[in-house]
């Protein structure tokens, strides 16, 4: 059941992704992260008014037996059946993907970049169309995602540190 505010509006619950896990909702929560090179989609159904988000590190999986959330050909691919799973059809999901800075001075190579790609590889694949896109550059993101309204905020940091923001108790980097 979801909680009514003085408005009889739905009032969302909170909730951290960290890297490497998937949300999907059951009721109406506001999902935040923190995204620097890393990549989030988040998915929304326009019909049921509920979402899911994933928040990945890498693009591809380097070995067959450590498949998990933490690459994006996963994350993105298990965030979808999720969603489908728990009642969604893909004629109404729609996407938005954020993130994939990068920072030439932590590392050469611009992983964000590709994990931006593997997103959009796969988000067309299944035809889920994009609707919205804050992605590259040299900020980190930190992110809160609706998941009945789809509405995100994106806020851009020069440095990301578990300090800056609720719930976070120290650094991040």
């Amino acid at each position: 059941m979801v909680r009514k505010g003085k408005s009889d509006k739905p009032v969302t619950d909170d909730y951290l992704l960290r890297s490497g896990y998937i949300f999907v909702a059951t009721k109406p929560t506001a999902v935040s992260a923190v995204l620097g090179s890393s990549v989030s989609v988040c998915l929304h159904d326009r019909k049921r008014k509920m979402g899911g988000m994933n928040h990945f590190q890498l693009p591809y999986i380097r070995e067959k037996n450590i498949a998990t959330a933490k690459y994006g050909y996963v994350a993105v691919i298990t965030l979808i059946r999720m969603m489908l799973h728990d009642g969604s059809k893909i004629k109404n999901l729609e996407a938005q993907v954020l993130g994939g800075a990068h920072n030439p001075r932590v590392s050469e190579k611009n992983i964000g970049h590709e994990n931006i790609l593997v997103a959009k590889k796969i988000l067309a694949k299944e035809r889920i169309r994009i609707v919205s896109e804050d992605v590259g550059g040299g900020k980190g993101r930190k992110i809160v995602f609706n998941t009945h309204t789809s509405e995100i905020a994106s806020l851009k940091v020069d440095k990301l540190r578990k300090s800056d923001w609720y719930p976070y108790e120290n650094d991040y980097r």
